[in-house]
């Protein structure tokens, strides 16, 4: 049992590491991880979410402070998914069908990884309105019943758009994590729900991570790797949660 948890802890250290590097706050994963554990969706909700305020704050301060948030595109999303996320988070989902919608949301940034490459500046494109807003809604909605923060599903929206380029999605992708993990955390706390008497130390390691791996993605090295390892992580997940009964 005491090597069960210290494998926890270190793997959630990497994996926090690992989306904050990218700009997320890494929900999907830890969501993945806890279900590997066997932990129960009643308990992985709320703490993935929690796990995203710390990770997703650090991650979008390091990547603001280098210059690549833009508010103009980032707000219609966050006016339309907060309202829905905290929505989201009130619903509950039978648990079997929660892991099969967990498992097919992991290959989206899985796909993103692989085959989405940087936008040239010269070919980004400005931001709809009225189709940010439809986007940002139904990804808040998702994000709540789900316990993400959406970042996994709004970065490939925003560069299949052209809206941004890789490194500006990061920044804008943890802005939107953040405020909808706090919705999402709103509709939890209204449902009611359980923390794990182990939340404090889930959060020091996922802190931990997330401050190392923003620092090291935001300003240090390019970032090809680092999404290669991420995504054929997540897609063992996806395989797990999809197709085994574990």
């Amino acid at each position: 049992m005491q090597e069960s948890f210290i494998l926890f802890y270190c793997l959630l250290f990497i994996v926090a590491f690992l989306y904050a590097s990218v700009g997320h706050g890494g929900a999907s994963g830890y969501l993945a991880l806890m279900a590997i554990f066997a932990i129960s969706p009643a308990i992985m909700k709320p703490t993935a979410l929690l796990l995203n305020l710390f990770v997703s704050s650090t991650s979008f301060i390091q990547f603001y402070r280098g210059g690549h948030f833009k508010w103009k595109t980032f707000w219609p999303f966050a006016l339309a998914s907060i309202p829905l996320s905290f929505i989201g988070g009130m619903m509950a989902i039978e648990s079997s069908i929660y892991k099969k919608i967990l498992g097919v949301l992991l290959l989206i940034p899985v796909i993103r990884f692989f085959f989405f490459k940087n936008t040239d500046p010269k070919d980004l494109k400005p931001s709809n309105i009225p189709l940010s807003l439809a986007i940002g809604g139904i990804i808040g909605l998702l994000s709540g019943m789900i316990g993400i923060g959406g970042g996994i599903i709004l970065s490939p929206v925003l560069l299949l758009l052209k809206w941004t380029d890789q490194k500006q999605t990061a920044a804008i992708s943890a802005a939107f994590i953040f405020v909808n993990s706090v919705a999402g955390l709103g509709g939890q706390l209204i449902k009611g729900f359980e923390f794990n008497s182990h939340m404090l130390a889930y959060v020091g390691v996922a802190f931990a991570g997330g401050i190392c791996g923003a620092y090291f993605g935001a300003l240090k090295f390019p970032q090809t790797v680092l999404k290669n390892v991420l995504a054929c992580v997540l897609a063992l997940a996806a395989y797990k949660l999809l197709f085994t009964h574990a």
